[in-house]
């Protein structure tokens, strides 16, 4: 059984507290940000999206670093562009001005790349063999430490004045 460290328990409290105020609130708190009736409203319509977005940009990211950490960072590069700039934009752009749905268009159209990606990104780690990728990456560090060891014999030959 895998244990959850005390502080991602708390930050996800945080996180699902922050989710409950702004939709308990989503009337309320646009007062403070803007006195004009269009844009409270505005803000209403958009805050369960704010909220769906708070929930999966706290995921994506932790998934993207693992990616990188795994060293798939061309992988990850890939996944971002197509998410974002080939799906995620084009379809806010069609949801945002071709069907009318204004600003909300092109919210939903954005946070359906991160989710794609997310999906993609999730994918990707559920499926890799993490004890394969620990054992080559001990042969890439006994690797580089042999390099590294040649080169330092290299460089005290050539200046021997070093050592």
């Amino acid at each position: 059984m895998v244990e959850i460290p005390n502080k991602s328990v708390q930050l996800l409290d945080c996180f699902s507290l922050l989710i409950v105020i702004l939709l308990i609130l989503r009337e309320q708190y646009p007062y403070a940000f803007t006195s004009s009736p269009d844009v409270r409203k505005i803000v209403y319509q958009l805050t369960p999206l704010l909220a769906f977005s708070i929930v999966i940009n706290s995921v994506q990211p932790v998934l993207s670093g693992v990616a990188v950490g795994a060293g798939w960072q061309a992988l990850v590069a890939y996944v971002n562009i197509v998410c974002y700039y080939v799906f995620g934009v084009p379809l806010g752009l069609i949801l945002g001005y071709k069907f009318d749905f204004g600003v909300m268009g092109i919210w939903i159209g954005m946070i359906s790349g991160t989710v794609v990606q997310t999906a993609i990104l999730f994918f990707l780690t559920y499926r890799t063999n993490w004890n394969k990728e620990a054992s080559d990456a001990k042969v890439r560090i006994k690797q580089w430490k042999e390099e590294a060891k040649d080169n330092n014999n290299d460089l005290e030959k050539k200046h021997p004045n070093l050592q």
